[in-house]
């Protein structure tokens, strides 16, 4: 079994195979007429739960994590972090804009809490590597934690330094911005649900599916019961 130090060697190999054997999250995406006129499908009552905002690569991969935590009732991609108002995919893609892609998460507080989706957060992508997160390359796939309160705040930062006490990483390592949340623009509707509607895509297929499983081998207790 490789230590952790010999496991931040071999990622950035890994991580060159994979930008070689897949197309980027940011790259145009073949799809149907049908597909790129797919309407978010009617959502449930959001009303009542509480909010939480992340980011940390392609919005695909993101979204459909926190979507099979227990207590998340929705997770939409968009965009969030930058300046400019009503943010596009081309314009994101091209890192035009200051914006990353990120995911708003509705949870019921009285099943999950803040503090677990942190630990779902930094637990399912590598937050030492600045503005890139697997094959995707560009500060609109930065590593980002938002945070709405002092306490959400601090709950991260006691987080980032719980990691660094367990000896997983080195002090410096990891790069995520905690950064206050101001405004989040959801994405087209076709990026709604990516990962399920399309799952013969390559890249969901050879990085967002594979993603998924890993969370879920790593954390089974924190996953929605399957009907």
């Amino acid at each position: 079994m490789m230590t952790n130090k010999q496991t931040r060697m071999f990622l950035p190999v890994l991580t060159m195979l994979m930008i070689a054997a897949f197309p980027a999250c940011s790259q145009p995406q073949e799809r149907s007429d049908s597909q790129a006129q797919v309407q978010m499908e009617e959502k449930q009552d959001l009303t009542d739960l509480s909010t939480a905002y992340f980011a940390s690569g392609c919005f695909w991969c993101v979204e459909a994590v926190f979507e099979s935590v227990e207590g998340v009732a929705e997770a939409i991609s968009g965009y969030s972090g930058g300046s400019e108002s009503n943010p596009t995919y081309q314009q994101v893609s091209r890192a035009a804009t200051g914006h990353a892609e990120a995911v708003e998460v509705y949870y019921d507080e009285s099943v999950v809490d803040f503090e677990t989706l942190v630990k779902v957060y930094y637990g399912s992508h590598d937050p030492t590597t600045r503005n890139r997160q697997g094959p995707d390359r560009g500060p609109q796939y930065r590593s980002i934690a938002f945070y709405q309160t002092s306490e959400e705040k601090q709950i991260i930062l006691d987080y980032i330094n719980s990691l660094y006490a367990s000896g997983e990483y080195e002090e410096g390592d990891i790069v995520t911005e905690v950064v206050e949340f101001e405004k989040f623009w959801p994405a087209e509707d076709y990026h709604q649900d990516y990962e399920r509607k399309n799952p013969n895509n390559p890249y969901v297929r050879g990085v967002s599916i594979p993603r998924l499983r890993r969370f879920q081998e790593k954390y089974p207790e924190l996953l929605k019961v399957s009907d």
